[in-house]
């Protein structure tokens, strides 16, 4: 025992990031190894801690506590009572869950990719031998698109139905039958679950088939599926779906009284109901949550459990109701949506808090630091590309010169267009830019205009609608130095300003003007027109204050060295001509107070960066026209389904993510989905509706998107719909998506109008996984990365094209009796790895220092994507422990993540 009576079982848990298990066994919590993290037995009881670092430092933990169907009560009773123990060791501010076996919440799924198959029997820590029985055919219901919850059903024919996926596990093949009614993602996410269990139970050497509901005329997969039942018969249509939906009702609270739950009596639910010495019940229908005031103790809050599983008891409630167990300061955003008044969570204060005990280790050890400096923003996209800018004038738009494009105003809309390189390809982005003063109608033609404009370009877009003063550090960065000045010369602005009988202050070079200074570096700096009063000022920032004759350039207290030499940078900018006089703040000189009115009180505390928030991924629910979402949690790439529109939450922007297939009219209706999801705030966290949105149509992700995910651009350029993609993987791309062999690499790689699944999404499916039609069964891998045996194949295919045409059949190489269709390809280009070292050797060479993103010394001329090209082959192998051909074989997933370990991406 440790730390209060806390078992030794979990000495040191909730360290670092990632699961931690433990299993009941002989009333006791045993360590569950690693190698058996997913294996779940229905007769035992376990303990599963995750533990996140989240990007503000701060340590997440979700406790659950999941019992099988079997598992006798003293082991769940004992799961449930060493939680606690377990939160009350790591500081009583975890989340618990009770999961129960086939009704587990989707966090917990998340956790084990692709799923859990529960396992008959009871967990040992002993090694066990698994014998040389014969193999047992299983058959296992799956149900779920992004968490797909699988349980075993009996082996019959009665089993089966049309609202689900089955796959019947045999010793020699796999069969996955799809259920008529389930959905493509369903189907998609099944195969997953097929792939898993070929890897795990038949060492990846089990024949995979799949086997359509409703079809079965010559097909022999389907014959030898329905074979094991005992032959085809149909199964019997049922007259409603199984599952129901749960109607929303009110939630109650419930507070204990002697043991028991009292309803209390309140009009509206408010935080104040709550004390901090007890515990309440929230019962909101389809789940329950338990409330623990911080001063509790262990074994009042362990009653509190009991008591709330005695009134599900006596209530009759079904086991699918979930049951969450919180501590006072650890709310879920669920459980506070419930009340009326709950505050905003104070993770910035405990962010800056943070920063200043960091800094306090460092004074203590020496360093002369006052404060953790602020990260600089490093942009992720080339910052050499072609800027384009409009003004918004009714329904055209006014192109702008090079010199007036560094200006906006802010009665006016503009429309910004950037073109940059990257994987070897032309990228478009564009910005619809929505000054504060703007008219309504100026922001809508400003979406419609940069709508029309997507439209008639040609290669990979994103689009994204930005308000003044939200605008995201990546649309700085394309302008390098920016200026945003008070007023408007569009016609809509002018006419506005006449009707409503508003005086004209657009700003004018040569009349009063004041503007606070902001940026990183001299490649992202902003120069701000506000009020000419004393009150705009603030200690943080250095000011530029105009009058007709001269320039004060005021520097606050607060204010660094970096935001000096941007002042100067921006003044010239503004007028290069007239002398400056420099000003600190608290030694203002009389005439200085006398330009801007008069002196008055300001702001004088430190303004501190918005603290970084953790992405969330929600999926669209896109029903009747309402406006549902729901949370992916531990999400990957492979949640961005083709059929979907899934939206990525950063907090200070929104990316509102298209599939290929997905049911959306246009992009105007996907930034009103963006507007929608920043209205529902799911998860309280302050969203302004002024937040930064961005449109990303799939197949277009740019690399500031992509970044939030473990990236593998081969799947991003796949076709056919999520089933069709996901059986093309199963089918083969083992050697087409993995970079293992060669160091083949694909300069715009395009497929033919009828390859690689095309448009023909629709097509039925042959029990040997390929699609009836020409050209649309290839596998989807091959796009990016290609490898393996794939050099051959290009070398087979571009070598013997012309003979093949007059060779038999028999005389056909060996791959084109591939089941699958061959793409014909548009071009092609093959660059061995001694190619690509050569080419990186011709380059000139640059020190290590040098060439880091973080280098005060910016490198003019080189390809940003790839600094590590810029090394000598001494430096390269000494920071890869590599040299460049064996760096250019590894994936290019892992190559970036080298080089952000590096500080070279």
């Amino acid at each position: 025992m440790w730390k209060g009576g806390v078992d030794e079982a979990f000495r040191g848990a909730g360290a670092k990031a990632g699961l931690e298990i433990w299993c009941i066994e002989n009333l006791r919590p045993v360590l569950v190894r690693k190698s058996s993290h997913g294996k779940f037995f229905s007769r035992s009881a376990y303990i599963v801690l995750n533990t996140a670092i989240l990007r503000n430092g701060i340590y997440q933990h979700d406790i659950h506590y999941w019992a099988g169907k079997d598992a006798e009560e003293d082991d769940s009773n004992l799961a449930s009572d060493k939680a606690l123990e377990l939160d009350a060791a790591l500081g009583s501010r975890a989340v618990h869950y009770k999961e129960v076996q086939g009704n587990e919440t989707e966090k917990f799924l998340s956790y084990f990719k692709p799923c859990i198959i529960p396992i008959e029997g009871v967990f040992t820590s002993e090694i066990q031998d698994d014998g040389n029985g014969g193999y047992r055919v299983t058959l296992l219901a799956c149900k779920g698109d992004h968490a797909i919850r699988v349980r075993e059903v009996p082996f019959l024919r009665s089993s089966l139905n049309h609202n689900n996926v089955f796959i019947l596990d045999t010793e020699s093949k796999i069969f996955l039958f799809s259920g008529c009614n389930s959905s493509i993602q369903e189907r998609a996410k099944a195969l997953e679950v097929v792939q898993y269990i070929n890897e795990n139970q038949h060492s990846g050497r089990c024949k995979v088939a799949t086997i359509e509901d409703g079809k079965f005329v010559g097909d022999s997969d389907a014959g030898e599926f329905w074979s094991f039942f005992g032959g085809y018969a149909p199964i019997p249509r049922e007259s409603q779906s199984t599952e129901q939906n749960e109607k929303p009702s009110a939630a109650n609270l419930f507070g204990f009284n002697k043991g028991k739950l009292l309803l209390l009596d309140s009009l509206s639910l408010a935080k104040g109901l709550l004390s901090s010495d007890r515990c309440y019940v929230l019962d909101c229908g389809a789940e329950i949550f338990l409330w623990m005031g911080r001063t509790t103790l262990v074994s009042e809050r362990k009653a509190s459990i009991l008591a709330v599983e005695e009134f599900m008891h006596t209530q009759d409630r079904p086991v699918s109701i979930h049951t969450t167990f919180l501590t006072e300061g650890s709310e879920t955003a669920k459980f506070k949506s419930y009340f009326k008044d709950w505050p905003q969570n104070a993770a910035p204060s405990l962010y800056i808090e943070g920063r200043g005990k960091v800094a306090a280790i460092f004074k203590h050890q020496g360093y002369d630091v006052k404060e953790i400096p602020e990260d600089d923003y490093q942009p992720i996209i080339d910052s050499h590309g072609i800027l384009s800018v409009w003004r918004v004038n009714g329904h055209d738009a006014t192109p702008l010169s090079s010199a007036e494009q560094a200006m906006l105003y802010r009665g006016d809309c503009y429309i910004v267009k950037y073109i940059y390189s990257e994987n070897a390809k032309d990228n478009n982005v564009f910005y619809a830019w929505l000054g504060l003063d703007s008219t309504l109608e100026d922001q809508v033609n400003a979406l419609s205009l940069m709508t029309r404009m997507t439209e008639s370009i040609k290669g990979s877009y994103v689009m994204a609608q930005i308000c003044e003063g939200k605008e995201p550090q990546l649309f700085f960065s394309i302008f390098q130095s920016l200026v945003i000045l008070k007023g408007g010369l569009s016609s809509g602005y002018i006419l506005f300003l006449s009707e409503q009988g508003i005086t004209n202050e657009t700003y004018d070079k040569d009349k009063l003007a004041l503007f606070r200074v902001q940026g990183s570096s001299p490649r992202n700096m902003q120069a701000i027109q506000v009020d000419p009063v004393s009150y705009s000022l603030n200690s943080s920032y250095c000011y530029i204050l105009q009058d007709q004759t001269t320039f004060f350039t005021w520097v606050g207290s607060l204010s660094s060295p970096r935001d000096h030499n941007l002042v100067d940078s921006l003044r010239d900018q503004l007028n290069p001509l007239k002398h400056s006089t420099l000003v600190r703040e608290g030694n203002e000189p009389d005439i200085f107070w006398n330009v801007i009115g008069g002196k008055a009180d300001y702001p004088k505390e430190k303004v501190i960066k918005e603290h970084v928030e953790d992405p969330h991924l929600f999926a669209c629910i896109l029903d009747e026209g309402d406006f549902k979402v729901k949370e992916i949690f531990n999400f990957t790439q492979d949640d961005l389904t083709t059929e979907d529109v899934l939206l990525l939450d950063c907090h200070s922007e929104i990316y509102v993510w298209v599939g290929q297939h997905a049911s959306l009219a246009s992009p105007e209706k996907a930034f009103t989905l963006g507007k929608k999801f920043l209205e529902a705030d799911i998860l309280l966290e302050g969203l302004l509706q002024n937040t930064a949105i961005y449109v990303i149509p799939e197949g277009n992700e740019p690399s500031f998107f992509t970044h939030y995910f473990d990236w593998d651009i081969s799947k991003s350029h796949m076709h056919g719909n999520s089933f069709e993609r996901k059986l093309a993987i199963l089918k083969g791309s083992t050697s087409i998506t993995e970079s293992s062999n060669r160091g083949i690499q694909k300069t715009h790689l395009r497929y033919s109008s009828e390859g690689l699944f095309g448009h023909s999404s629709k097509k039925s499916t042959t029990s040997d996984g390929s699609l009836k039609g020409r050209g649309s069964a290839a596998p989807t891998g091959l796009s990016t990365s290609v490898s393996l045996n794939m050099h051959g194949f290009f070398e087979q295919t571009l070598v013997s094209r012309e003979s093949n045409e007059n060779t038999s059949p028999e005389e056909t190489p060996s791959l084109s009796k591939d089941p699958m269709n061959i793409p014909e390809f548009e071009s092609v280009v093959i660059v061995d790895d001694e190619d690509i070292c050569d080419a990186d050797n011709e380059l000139q060479t640059y020190p290590y220092e040098l060439l880091k993103v973080s280098s005060g010394t910016p490198l003019e001329g080189i390809d940003v994507t790839k600094r590590e090209a810029y090394l000598s082959n001494e430096d390269f192998k000494t920071k890869f422990g590599m040299n460049k051909k064996a760096f250019y074989k590894l994936p290019k997933w892992k190559q970036n993540k080298l080089k952000q370990a590096l500080n070279l991406f």
